[in-house]
């Protein structure tokens, strides 16, 4: 079967190549423009995919792949051994080029806004000296290398000899830029993203990304003038700096806007891509109109949708498939095409080739370990940021191919260009992977890394967008509060549902306490955890009933509904209508204030008790309160109840109930640990799990009790007995977390 399969696929493969050259043969190629781009597309589609995951399965990027499959297609290989078959599907006629060109030039485009959605802001400020450092001395040491080549080169190297200054910046910029695609692809495979070393090396082909692309579009500037003019350099400089700065600022918020608003707003199908798509042509629309490439405006884009605090994981989805699987295979499989391996044949090529490789290497090597020495890393660390900053990849081929374009470079030096990127990229994850694993963690390096595991595991960490519903009532002050805590530290957007007012469509929404209390926690908890960023807050007032209000948000995509009203309990015993309503509405996790006593947490020194038994959603409670404490710096005590003891058989009767009592306390102890946060520990034994809580809660004054449970099947919202004598008996607040009953429509960019 296996074999029989090879056959079809060789066959087709067979068919897909003989068929256009057959169809020119008869003088058909002039009336086959549609056939020959859609053959083109398939194969540097087929081929490069392929070929990709060959290189993926032997440990390299996918995109050498692609390149090489572009070679294959070209005069390299196939132009050498059938030339006239090579020219029917890839003829120089100039409208037949425009069609393959226009989509690949489109490619550029999305392929710099996805590299820009990967880049991590907060990663660069988070290394911070050393990543600056060595980006600053990776970029000028191979920069002046390339440069001085640049000026040495024979003139038949270049398309117009008397613009060598012009081909020299190029070449200069050519050779300093790293591929943070491929460094990040290559350090995460090997679980180094974490790492220190691995983030700086990521950040610092970031900061290397992001000066490159700069510099190409002053240098692009240059190449439109056709001279060093001065006046036009500044206006290109300044408009690009006026660009970055507006767009940093002013475009940050306006890009959040757009996706939020295209998400919660629009129905037609994937809107928030559509936004996205749109705001990145604009955008290299201002770049082009300020003097500089397209390709800024693009990158600017994907950093600042990388940034939106919402939405950014779906959007990262869609966008990467149709990328990768299309606009990606066909542009560098065209770079590859592009390139002619038969012009190198020459041994002063050869010669000239292999020295530009030796030059951007060396110049890459020695700026790392300059940068890493003055970062004040040492020379293991060093040698290996080195060894990953040294690949060029896809960043280096999409630089030749605007040089190719534009006229600053000539056929043969893109060639050469191209067969650097190549090597560079294949000469990476080895050297890089014998650099790391002589570098073992430190001791700080691996709490780190064990807090970083915990957080990717935890509820909270996957948290994006908060649903507030709430009245006026002592129960919504403190939801607002400890709403405003979780979202603090990660700036995560909140919705403020007034469910006790109502206002037509034309009215504004109202304002009031609740989201006061939300701004107030969300700076103490932005305070606490060390991170900056306003905290988008915004208030709807309910048009419908209460169930339909909930649906009407829901739809937008919410990780977490917190209600906090007056009356969550009925006089009758379980919820209240109103909150069985509101739950009603919501089918993802929930969680239920019930304020009694004092309506606010205390800002320091509060006491959380957190009841756990083990199961998966009291560890959910436990991770929201580790949250809360954390942001709040209250005090955590860990109670260990049994739910599978009937009526409270005793902990100490029982030699496999202790011990599974203390492998639970040790196991949310260590999760508080992580955050530097104490917990005190209990297990109360001969005592029903209700009246364990309850005691506890009193014994120790309890601020706030937060507790995880299970929605029950059924029309009514039921959480079970223990839970329902929790709320109805306790002198303490409580929060009640539960899981989700079914996972809620994620509708960003669906």
């Amino acid at each position: 079967m296996g074999r029989r399969l090879r056959t079809i696929v060789w066959g087709g493969f067979a068919v897909v190549l003989i068929a256009p050259a057959a169809h020119a043969e008869v003088g058909g190629a002039e009336r086959g423009s549609e056939f020959l781009l859609l053959v083109q597309v398939a194969l540097l589609i087929g081929i490069g995919r392929g070929l990709g995951e060959v290189m993926q399965r032997i440990g390299q990027p996918s995109v050498i792949g692609e390149l090489l499959a572009g070679l294959l297609l070209g005069p390299s290989v196939f132009g050498w051994i059938w030339p006239s078959a090579q020219a029917a599907i890839f003829p120089h006629a100039p409208a037949q080029k425009a069609m393959i060109e226009g989509l690949a030039q489109f490619g550029i485009l999305l392929l710099l806004l996805l590299t820009g959605m990967e880049i991590d802001l907060k990663l660069v400020r988070k290394v911070g000296r050393p990543a600056m450092t060595i980006s600053l001395f990776g970029i000028a040491v191979p920069f002046a290398c390339g440069f001085a080549l640049g000026e040495v080169m024979p003139a038949s190297l270049l398309p117009q000899p008397e613009a060598r200054l012009v081909a020299s910046l190029f070449l200069g910029t050519a050779l300093s830029i790293s591929s943070v695609k491929i460094v990040a692809v290559v350090v995460r495979e090997m679980n180094f993203m974490r790492r220190n070393v691995g983030q700086i090396i990521v950040a610092s082909a970031i900061i290397d990304d992001t000066i490159g692309w700069i510099i190409i579009a002053m240098i692009f500037s240059i190449a439109a003038h056709d001279t060093l003019d001065l006046r036009s350099i500044g206006q290109a400089v300044l408009g690009t700096l006026l660009f970055l700065a507006l767009s940093f600022t002013v475009g940050r918020r306006l890009v959040f806007l757009l996706i939020r608003l295209a998400n919660d707003h629009l129905v037609s199908s994937s809107p928030v891509v559509t936004v996205i798509l749109l705001l990145m042509s604009a955008m290299a629309l201002i770049t082009h109109l300020i003097g500089v490439h397209t390709v800024l405006g693009a990158f600017v884009t994907g950093v600042l949708v990388g940034e939106s605090p919402i939405l950014t994981r779906q959007i990262d989805e869609r966008l990467r498939g149709l990328i990768t699987s299309l606009f990606t295979p066909v542009f560098f499989g065209l770079a590859g095409l592009e390139t002619d391996l038969t012009q190198l044949r020459t041994p002063e090529l050869l010669l000239f080739t292999a020295g530009l490789i030796v030059i951007a290497s060396f110049g890459k090597f020695a700026g790392a370990l300059v940068g890493g020495a003055v970062g004040g890393l040492d020379r293991k660390e060093s040698l290996a940021l080195a060894s990953g900053m040294n690949a060029r990849g896809s960043t280096e081929v999409i630089i030749a191919s605007i040089g190719l374009s534009i006229g600053v470079l000539s056929q043969t030096m893109f060639s050469m260009i191209v067969i650097m990127a190549i090597l560079t990229t294949l000469a990476m994850p080895p050297m890089l992977r014998a650099a790391l694993a002589r570098l073992p963690p430190r001791q700080d390096e691996k709490d780190r890394l064990e807090r970083e595991e915990f957080e990717d595991k935890s509820f909270v960490s996957i948290l994006e967008r908060l649903l507030l519903a709430v009245d006026d009532s002592a129960s919504a002050r403190l939801a607002a509060q400890i709403a405003g805590l979780l979202a603090g530290p990660e700036a995560r957007p909140i919705t403020v549902l007034k469910v006790n007012e109502r206002a037509h469509a034309s009215s504004s929404a109202p304002t009031g306490n609740s989201e006061a209390a939300v701004k107030d926690a969300a700076k103490q908890g932005a305070s606490e955890s060390g991170t900056q960023g306003a905290l988008d807050v915004m208030t709807r007032a309910r048009e419908t009933t209460l169930r339909e209000a909930v649906e009407d948000e829901a739809r937008k995509g919410f990780d977490l509904m917190i209600v906090g009203i007056e009356g969550v309990l009925s006089p009758e015993g379980g919820f209240s209508p109103a909150v069985q309503e509101l739950a009603a509405g919501f089918e993802g996790p929930l969680a239920l204030v019930l304020a009694k006593g004092g309506a606010e947490l205390p800002p320091h020194n509060g006491r959380i008790l957190v009841p756990v038994s083990g199961r998966s959603v009291a560890r959910r409670g436990a991770e929201v309160a580790i949250a809360i404490a954390r942001t709040s710096r209250a005090r955590l005590h860990l109670l260990y109840i049994s739910t599978t003891s009937g009526n409270g058989a005793s902990c100490a009767g029982s030699d496999g109930e202790q011990e599974r009592a203390r492998q639970v306390l040790a196991d949310a102890a260590i999760a508080a640990e992580h955050y530097r946060l104490s917990a005190t520990t209990s297990a109360r034994g001969n005592t029903a799990p209700d009246e364990a809580i309850l005691e506890e809660a009193a014994t120790m004054n309890a601020d706030l009790v937060v507790l995880g449970a299970d929605r029950l099947q059924g029309e009514t919202l039921d959480f079970g007995a223990i839970v329902a004598t929790v709320l109805a008996r306790s002198s303490a607040p409580v929060l009640l977390v539960s899981a989700e009953t079914n996972q809620p429509a994620k509708r960003a960019a669906a």
